[in-house]
């Protein structure tokens, strides 16, 4: 059962000079893995002579991270939110892939609890893109039971 749905869109350039300023709140919400990944598909897709777009990958994965937070209060519809946007750790929410490059969600610590106590066991659905100046996601999260 679908227990909600979840997109966001994220300026790149936006977000590429969010991402350099110092004391940026995008300094913890992504995992060394994350960060890695995104370093790693920005080399592999970039053209001869042009320089790599980690901002970009990084912009898709902090809108899957978005787009899990909305599809998690869709499926709370008419229920208080059980995590405050303060209290909530964004390196707990992480995108990871198979040895196919396929995007997944993968949760940890305080949110999995938060999420198995208020919606129980769920399955994440993920896509990512990017494409000229937007990086979108979108978030199907699933009952696992």
């Amino acid at each position: 059962m679908i227990l909600g749905v979840g997109t966001d869109v994220v300026d790149i350039e936006s977000f590429a000079s969010q991402l350099n300023e110092p004391g940026s709140r995008f300094t913890d919400v992504f995992t060394g893995r994350e960060q890695r990944t995104a370093k790693a598909r920005a080399v592999a897709h970039t053209q001869p002579g042009a320089s790599p777009e980690v901002a970009a990958h990084l912009a898709a994965r902090w809108a899957a991270k978005e787009s899990f937070v909305k599809a998690w209060s869709a499926a709370l519809h008419g229920q208080p939110p059980v995590i405050s946007e303060a209290d909530l750790v964004w390196s707990e929410i992480e995108v990871i892939q198979d040895k196919w490059g396929r995007p997944s969600l993968a949760l940890h610590g305080g949110v999995t609890r938060a999420v198995k106590e208020s919606v129980g066991d769920v399955r994440c659905h993920l896509s990512l893109t990017h494409d000229g100046p937007v990086a979108s996601a979108v978030v199907v999260l699933e009952s696992a039971e």
